[in-house]
């Protein structure tokens, strides 16, 4: 038994705290780290290990993760409150919420075991891709996410869920480009922006007004005023405003949207957005996001109030915006023998994403050629080194373990993603 002491300086908040820490560690005859376990609790840690314990033991006694560097490491993520709905992080590090590596034994802080060795779960690379999923409420309009587009940043949506609430026939939809039918209504292109610039215009009066009742019963009732609430209590408050206003806001609102497009989404749907489209994910659609590392957004409009910033970038975002919406993107098939078929559906600067569909009773052997990677059931269950992965449950696969082993154990069919960077 080694014990590891760190000094963690906790980048992800206000002035970056430095946390002691330390790790009891099984280690190899040259010193390599092959298991660990690791916590804030240095003292307790300490007297464990001159106890004799194992790192089972020490974990277990802690309520903390057992970490095995050469095998995947299960992701506990964290809920991240939106306006929206939420989100769900299974590899977020910020101030907002930290994910969690959890094993039989406990949980332990996510970047708590990079710090503890860095190169063997990362390999030659800084830092993790973000992994997440978008978890809209199935509430109308208030489910709804904002109407944006990017300039960088690239997205793609692995549909997972779609609510029955929402959507009975369990086609959901997502906000898309531009009707093609009310441009037909105009001469060209400029007066038809002109017109949906002034039908945002009309809204966003009205959607102020009312976002300033809202803000006095926010305070009345001890609500910070840029604090999530849940539907249930927004819709309270709405019903204390004049019917005559909330009428006119739906009306302005439907006028605004009528000069936008639905797009039809089910489970399974994967769709890359194109930059400078204008998109929105609707209520009650769930989905796996992957994004480019670019934090840049403009938003059109939103029927909410934007709680991140004090306005909306339409006449920005008009001025970029496709008013054509392209062809979708054809996905690569990089393989496709003995049930296993995969597909590329990420092709970042940065990192890669692949659909692998796995047969009943196939098998496939994931390597990691060095690096790590993150893996995911979207659909059905899998096993993954010997450990039961449901759905929308995620590992990250270590870089120091060579192979993850990948069998489908049901007779129905499993979908897991695979995100690993370039």
């Amino acid at each position: 038994m080694k014990l590891i002491h760190l000094l963690f300086e906790q980048y992800y908040l206000p002035d970056k705290p430095v946390l002691p820490l330390l790790a009891a560690c099984e280690c190899s005859d040259d010193g390599e780290v092959l298991r660990a376990c690791i916590s804030d609790q240095c003292d307790a840690i300490q007297a464990l290990s001159e106890q004799g314990n194992s790192v089972e033991q020490i974990a277990t006694t802690l309520g903390i993760a057992v970490l095995n560097f050469s095998a995947p490491l299960r992701l506990q993520p964290v809920y991240i409150p939106k306006p929206w709905g939420q989100e769900i992080w299974y590899t977020g590090v910020e101030a907002r919420g930290v994910s969690q590596i959890i094993s039989d034994a406990g949980v332990t802080p996510l970047p708590w075991a990079i710090e503890l060795d860095r190169q063997r779960i990362l390999g030659a690379h800084e830092k993790l891709n973000l992994l997440k999923i978008l978890d809209p409420l199935p509430d109308e309009v208030f489910g709804d996410l904002y109407f944006e587009l990017h300039e960088k940043k690239r997205e793609v949506y692995i549909v997972t869920k779609i609510d029955e609430r929402a959507w009975p026939n369990g086609i959901g939809a997502i906000r898309y480009g531009f009707s093609s039918s009310k441009r037909e209504q105009f001469s060209d292109e400029a007066s038809f922006a002109t017109a949906y610039r002034d039908a945002v215009r009309d809204y966003q009066a009205i959607r102020r007004e009312l976002d300033g009742l809202l803000d006095i019963l926010r305070k009345r009732d001890g609500v910070h005023p840029i604090a999530p609430v849940p539907a249930m209590q927004m819709q309270h408050w709405l019903e204390e405003l004049p019917q005559d206003l909330r009428s006119h806001e739906s009306t302005l609102r439907m006028r605004m949207e009528s000069f936008t497009a639905l797009r039809d989404l089910r489970v399974g749907d994967v769709l890359a957005v194109p930059l400078r489209t204008p998109h929105a994910l609707q209520h009650g659609v769930r989905t796996v996001e992957f994004q480019t590392p670019v934090y840049e957004r403009k938003i059109l409009s939103f029927a909410q109030k934007v709680l991140t910033q004090e306005h909306w970038d339409t006449e920005e975002a008009l001025e970029l915006a496709q008013f054509q919406t392209p062809e979708d993107d054809v996905f690569p098939v990089l393989l496709d023998a003995n049930g296993v078929k995969i597909e590329q559906i990420v092709q970042f600067d940065d990192f890669t994403v692949e659909r692998i569909f796995l047969a009943s009773s196939a098998s496939f052997v994931c390597e990691t050629k060095g690096s790590y990677a993150l893996l995911m059931t979207v659909v059905g269950r899998l096993v993954c080194d010997a450990r039961m992965l449901e759905f929308e449950q995620a590992v990250l696969v270590p870089a120091s373990a060579e192979s993850v082993v990948l069998q489908n154990p049901s007779v129905q069919l499993a979908v897991v993603l695979l995100a690993r960077p370039r």
